[in-house]
C-alpha cells in the first residue's frame, strides 16, 4: 500500500514531458547528437528554470505515414504534455500524396489531443527545383492545419539556415553543427509561448476561490 502511493506520488510529481517527432532534421543526422537542437532545447529549459524533460523521438528518414505509426505508442509510454510535430520533408522529397501528408498529420494532430498534449506544429519547406506549385502547395499544408485545427505552428523551421551554404553539410539538405543554434531559436520562439500559456492557466487553476458574500 505504501509502495503503491510512493509510486503514484512520484508519477504526479514527474517533469512534463516534451516529445520531438521528426527526421533527420530532429535526429542530429551526421553531427554529435549532444550539438543537435533538441539537445540545446533541453539545455534552454534548464538554463531557463523550466522542469521539463525533452523526449526526442525522431528518426531519420522518417514519414509522416511513419510518424503516424509509432505515436500512439510513444504517447502511451511518454504521456506528454507538449508534441513537437517536425515531420512531412521526406514525405516532400519523395514526391508522395501531399493529401495523403496532410491526413497523416491532421491525425497525429488528434491523436496527440486526445491524450491531452499541446501540439507544436514545425513548417517544412522544399527546395525550389520541386518547382512552384508543387513547393506551395506542400508548405500550404502546414499553414492551413494550423489555421483550421487552432495549432501552434512555426511557419519555417530552417528560417535563417535554409539560404546559408555554410550552414549545411556537404548533401546540401541536412543542416551542420553551427545550424542547430538558429533551429533550437526557431522552435524556442513558438515553445515558449506554449509554456507560458500553460503557466498561467496552472496558476489560475490552482488559486483559491474567493468565498461568495453572504
Amino acid at each position: 500500500m505504501l509502495f503503491g502511493a510512493l509510486l503514484a506520488a512520484t508519477a504526479a510529481q514527474a517533469a512534463p514531458r516534451i516529445l520531438i517527432l521528426g527526421d533527420s532534421l530532429s535526429a542530429a543526422y551526421g553531427i554529435d547528437p549532444d550539438a543537435g537542437w533538441t539537445e540545446l532545447l533541453a539545455k534552454r529549459l534548464q538554463e531557463q528554470g523550466l522542469d521539463y524533460e525533452v523526449v526526442n523521438a525522431s528518426i531519420t528518414g522518417d514519414t509522416t505515414r511513419g510518424g503516424l505509426a509509432r505515436l500512439p505508442r510513444l504517447l502511451e509510454r511518454h504521456e506528454p504534455a507538449i508534441v513537437i510535430l517536425e515531420l512531412g520533408g521526406n514525405d516532400g522529397l519523395r514526391g508522395l500524396s501531399l493529401d495523403s501528408m496532410r491526413d497523416n498529420l491532421d491525425r497525429m494532430i488528434a491523436l496527440s489531443r486526445d491524450q491531452g498534449a499541446e501540439v507544436l506544429l514545425l513548417g517544412i519547406q522544399l527546395p525550389p527545383n520541386y518547382g512552384p506549385a508543387y513547393t506551395e502547395a506542400f508548405h500550404r499544408v502546414y499553414l492551413d492545419l494550423a489555421a483550421q485545427r487552432d495549432v501552434a505552428l512555426v511557419p519555417f523551421f530552417l528560417a535563417g539556415v535554409a539560404e546559408r551554404e555554410e550552414l549545411f553539410l556537404a548533401d546540401r539538405i541536412h543542416p551542420n553543427e553551427d545550424a542547430q543554434p538558429q533551429l533550437m531559436e526557431n522552435v524556442w520562439a513558438g515553445l515558449v509561448t506554449m509554456i507560458n500559456a500553460r503557466a498561467a492557466s496552472r496558476s489560475v487553476s490552482s488559486a483559491p476561490r474567493q468565498a461568495a458574500s453572504p
